[in-house]
């Protein structure tokens, strides 16, 4: 039985450091608006599999917390500052606009 614990470990272990990277890759790809729908169907097939080895694994008794070392990807720095924009309210939406008449 700690044969199987340790495996379903070890295959927990790498199935989040691959989903980690394919949401890295699918941001990558929102960022640059490209297609991404691909690498998202993935993701969801890697987080069905992993809900499967997750409740096999506290079936036989595990709940001790895995821990991924590679876990956090860094992100690079944005190319120019967001500025947060204001909310427009009821007011400034629906006010009369003036326009110069020539």
């Amino acid at each position: 039985m700690d044969n199987r614990i340790n495996e379903l470990r070890r295959t927990i272990r790498a199935l989040r450091v691959s989903m980690r990277e394919a949401e890295s890759i699918m941001h990558e790809q929102i960022n640059r608006d490209e297609d991404c729908s691909f690498v998202a169907q993935e993701v969801i097939k890697m987080r069905s599999v992993m809900s499967l080895l997750v409740k096999e694994r506290t079936a036989l008794g595990d709940f001790e917390p895995i821990l991924v070392n590679s876990f956090f990807n860094p992100r690079r720095r944005s190319a120019r500052k967001l500025a947060a924009a204001p909310v427009p309210i009821i007011e400034s939406v629906f006010r009369p606009r003036l326009v110069a008449r020539v």
